[in-house]
């Protein structure tokens, strides 16, 4: 009996496996993904949909940061300083960038309004903290940026009302000639407690890259953390938010950097068996006495 012909997938499922890879895109990569997506598709109509819908999305997920018109610095791409669909605000220059998601470009900025920023107490901690991260990422990360959102409480006049910071870290290094990129993504929120007299931290992290010469390797790793403090002044508490973010960033490094290290000892073991087929363990104190290349040759007496 004949098979059946496959049902040809409707409009919609092709338009929600499009967003599905544009989503998924390593960091850096969408803008090929795209390229591949929209040839596969062969439907512009279709495309420009998934296209809309995904891009928005991926954006603010990787914090891309854009650079503004004028060159007066650069904007994040993030929910916490989304405005509506296509504006975000810089705090740190009181501009609001006009962002094409597709095109992953700004194309124009404007003086953000009075009622976008937030009350003049809130934002001498905001300034206080900003300039501490300031600091911090221009000595952690290479091509890192920073910003800090005020997430609740913008309108705080003074003590006695809580309000929340948001500190955001985006870090990427895009080298696909070298067939590789990656990118470091941290969320940080800070509620100031005024009645507690305590700041209370929650961290997000994340480390994706991915790469690609003759193979396809991802990482995709995330951690979370918490972490408190006393609440002090504007210049105490940024220094005291900044010392704690540092150590926290630091330790994850340095447990990603061990874990990795050690894989050939852990990870790869597991993925042998016990006990191979020939009843010999395999000898991992000493794998240099072992080449595919020399093991090959020899069996196939090649040069002779």
């Amino acid at each position: 009996m004949a098979d059946e012909e496959e049902a040809e997938l409707s409009e919609k499922q092709k338009k929600e496996i499009a967003k599905w890879f544009l989503l998924n895109s390593p960091p850096g990569e969408i803008q090929f993904v795209a390229k591949d997506v929209k040839a596969v598709l062969n439907d512009d109509v279709l495309y420009e949909e998934a296209a809309s819908e995904a891009f928005p999305l991926y954006n603010k997920s990787h914090l891309i940061s854009l650079e503004m018109p004028g060159r007066i610095g650069d904007v994040i791409v993030t929910s916490f300083g989304q405005l509506n669909e296509t504006e975000f605000i810089d705090p740190r220059t009181a501009q609001v960038a006009v962002v094409d998601h597709i095109k992953q470009v700004c194309t124009e900025v404007r003086p953000a309004l009075d009622e976008e920023l937030p009350s003049a107490y809130v934002e001498e901690f905001r300034c206080a903290l900003d300039a501490e991260m300031l600091k911090y990422v221009d000595e952690a990360y290479p091509k890192g940026i920073c910003s800090v959102y005020c997430g609740n409480g913008k309108d705080v006049e003074g003590p006695g009302s809580d309000f929340e910071l948001v500190v955001v870290i985006s870090a990427a290094r895009h080298s696909p000639q070298n067939f590789c990129n990656g990118s470091w993504r941290s969320i940080w929120s800070i509620e100031f407690k005024d009645e507690l007299q305590m700041l209370e931290l929650s961290g997000k992290l994340q480390v994706g890259a991915h790469y690609f010469e003759e193979g396809n390797v991802q990482l995709d790793a995330k951690h979370e953390c918490k972490d408190t403090t006393i609440f002090q002044s504007s210049e105490d508490s940024a220094i005291a938010i900044g010392n704690i973010i540092r150590q926290h960033e630091t330790e994850y490094l340095s447990s990603l950097e061990e874990s990795y290290s050690n894989l050939p000892d852990t990870t790869f073991k597991d993925l042998r068996r016990k006990l191979p087929v020939t009843r010999t363990l395999f000898p991992w104190q000493n794998t240099l006495q072992f080449s595919l290349t020399r093991d090959i040759t020899k069996e196939l007496s090649i040069g002779k």
